[in-house]
């Protein structure tokens, strides 16, 4: 009986000196998840690019810009004379509202209210970023912007997933960083 009980302690002993040992993690050598989400992304980029296209070709009162960020924009109201872009650590002012690509409403500028934006230092949709500083005190331009360049898969409230929208933006005022 005793040989038994020290048999099980040294057992124990044993048992309990060892290191739990870490799992190998399961290597999959498959990127098909990743070739896929490819492909599936550029077909979207197509389909808003086209459905783009078309409505900027029905519109002949505008003159769309096609900027360097992906995305299309025209002014509604433009300013020749001042030469004072928003750039980064400066606050602009601006009130803006959300159409989808059939011109209804989303959010209206009553809904949004006036914004106050530290240019490249809040976070806001990567097309407003970017639309933002192509603009001047006083201008009011329309942004066509993919849903890559808006919200994206995840979508908001009143915003579907990968939903291209139109954005009227009036850009109040810049008030310039002088640091």
């Amino acid at each position: 009986m005793k040989n038994k009980v020290l048999a099980v302690l040294v057992l124990l002993t044993l048992i309990a000196c060892n290191e739990p040992e870490p799992r190998k993690p399961v290597v999959r050598k498959s990127s098909s998840f990743l070739k896929e989400s490819i492909v599936r992304n550029k077909a979207i980029n197509k389909l808003e690019e086209n459905a783009f296209m078309e409505l900027m070709k029905s519109d002949s009162t505008h003159t769309y810009i096609s900027s360097e960020s992906g995305f299309w924009y025209y002014y509604n109201t433009k300013d020749t004379i001042t030469t004072i872009y928003p750039k980064k650590g400066d606050e602009v002012i601006f009130t803006y509202q959300i159409r989808d690509i059939h011109n209804d409403v989303l959010y209206s500028e009553e809904e949004l209210g006036q914004q106050n934006y530290l240019v490249d230092e809040q976070e806001l949709i990567t097309g407003l970023q970017d639309g933002i500083k192509l603009m001047k005190e006083g201008e009011e331009v329309t942004f066509l912007f993919p849903s890559h360049k808006a919200y994206g898969y995840s979508g908001h409230d009143k915003i579907a997933s990968n939903q291209p929208l139109i954005y009227e933006v009036s850009l109040k005022k810049i008030i310039v960083n002088n640091k």
